[in-house]
């Protein structure tokens, strides 16, 4: 038996049920990107808005679209759009069903009406979660244009990619005279809010529409945010966990989380679900000081745990955190080198790292350093490059920051090897396999070339030839010693 509304009433009582019949909503939110982080974050928080007091916000239903996966916006509808939270603590699982979803789309459909969701009246908001790599930025964090799924947009009548069906949707907004919604980007972007209009209007300049371009900076909302939980890829305990907690019933698409959770968003005017009813969220006037501390802190130190760890054969962030060696290599970095330019008290940044470390170490967390290593070239520039260029500016250390750049060159060279045990995914990925090729062995021809994409990487970083000189003799070592024996001479 699938969990479904008509299953929710024979669900054990330790299981949290919505507050509100999920058959009454209505929908106000477009949501893009329905995947595990949305579902364990913006779903949750929303749930928790429209159940607030006594009288129900049940105009404020998601329609939410997966962007690449046409499976599981099919296995939520078989479940009337319900699934279940399991947040794992390091002591034992605790199960909530969410009902915040009213519909569930897939992007790629020929037949998409996404852009005429958004454009209904009735959407107030919109939220992303696409991945940074989902913008199509360059390192300045404006638009590629070269970009191949950018190109193909551009000549659709129907998108695919988020700017794409952002696009559209002004357009008629523009053209009914109606009011647009907030849009909400909840990705791991530096000043993301502004980065996607300024990406957006970018999008309208390629189509040869300055007019909506300037209709956009005119009269849309884009606040700025930072979210931060840990949601990891779905594993098959999860099914079987869900079933053993919902009383026999099946979900077939539950995910995972930590119990810490995080929203800060920049306040904005107009209409709004009550989220700050969820514990964590809290709107505020600037989000630029959590925004760089989760970036550099949280998500730099991820970068670094994920690719020398699995390196190192640690292939999960707990077991890389957990790992006397590396988690100490890690601390440090976090808190010597990624608090650069974060305007927080020496006490709040020792609070920040030591929190960190303990959510990293989570056993009931499975986080696979394959899936933090996703996409690293569209997450270099801000979470690496800008906190070691602060860094090397004020003569302060910088090795953290130059292993994780050697353990990154490294990812590329073994798979071009073929001597990767995990899958690569990146958006760069052909042209970073190339440089191995062309390089093989030759590891500061590996580290020139790859610190020379400033695409990547940005301007060159001061006393360049230094800064690769060091990775390149890292990535020597890591190419040539036993891993584990490395780190410990580098510790």
């Amino acid at each position: 038996m699938l969990l479904s509304r008509q299953a929710l009433s024979k669900i054990p009582s330790t299981v949290y049920k919505p507050s509100f019949n999920p058959e009454e909503l209505s929908p106000g939110i477009v949501h893009l990107g329905c995947g595990n982080f949305h579902r364990a974050h913006q779903a949750v928080a929303t749930q928790a808005a429209i159940g607030h007091g006594e009288k129900k916000d049940l105009h404020w239903g998601i329609i939410s679209a997966t962007m690449r996966r046409p499976d599981l916006a099919r296995q939520l509808a078989r479940q009337d759009n319900l699934y279940t939270l399991l947040t794992r603590t390091p002591t034992g699982t605790v199960a909530s069903v969410i009902a915040s979803l009213c519909e569930t789309l897939f992007a790629g459909d020929t037949d998409s009406v996404l852009a005429q969701r958004i454009a209904d009246p009735r959407t107030r908001i919109v939220t992303l979660t696409v991945t940074a790599s989902g913008y199509y930025l360059t390192a300045d964090g404006r638009l590629d244009p070269e970009a191949q799924d950018i190109q193909e947009d551009l000549g659709r009548k129907t998108p695919r990619t988020a700017l794409g069906i952002l696009y559209h949707a002004f357009s008629m907004i523009q053209k009914n005279g109606t009011t647009p919604p907030v849009i909400i980007c909840c990705d791991n972007v530096s000043n993301n809010g502004q980065t996607l209009r300024q990406a957006v209007s970018d999008f309208a300049a390629l189509r040869g529409n300055d007019s909506l371009a300037e209709w956009i900076e005119q009269n849309v909302q884009f606040p700025d945010t930072m979210v931060d939980r840990i949601a990891p890829a779905p594993i098959s305990d999860d099914i079987d966990d869900a079933r053993r907690l919902l009383g026999g019933f099946t979900d077939e698409v539950p995910i995972s989380a930590e119990p810490w959770f995080q929203w800060i968003i920049e306040r904005f005017d107009g209409p709004r679900p009550m989220w700050e009813a969820h514990p964590g969220t809290r709107f505020v006037n600037n989000v630029e000081i959590f925004e760089r501390a989760k970036l550099q802190m949280l998500n730099g130190t991820h970068m670094l745990l994920a690719y020398t760890g699995a390196l190192a054969g640690l292939n999960t962030i707990a077991e890389a955190a957990s790992d006397p060696v590396l988690g100490t290599i890690a601390a440090r970095f976090m808190r010597q080198e990624q608090s650069a330019e974060v305007e927080l008290s020496d006490e709040e940044l020792d609070n920040y790292s030591n929190d960190l470390m303990r959510r990293f170490r989570n056993p009931g967390i499975v986080h696979e350093a394959e899936r933090i290593g996703r996409n690293g070239s569209a997450k270099m520039a801000m979470r690496i490059i800008r906190p070691m260029r602060a860094n090397i500016e004020v003569g302060k250390d910088t090795r953290g920051a130059s292993l994780l750049i050697a353990s990154w060159i490294r990812w590329f060279a073994l798979h071009e090897q073929e001597a990767l045990e995990i899958s690569l995914t990146d958006p760069r990925a052909d042209t970073l396999r190339l440089i191995c090729a062309e390089a093989r062995d030759d590891h500061k021809a590996q580290a020139e070339a790859f610190m020379a994409m400033e695409e990547v990487f940005g301007p060159p970083l001061p006393d360049h030839d230094r800064e690769v000189s060091i990775v390149a003799d890292i990535l020597a070592k890591l190419s040539n010693q036993d891993v584990p024996d490395f780190l410990n001479t580098f510790l």
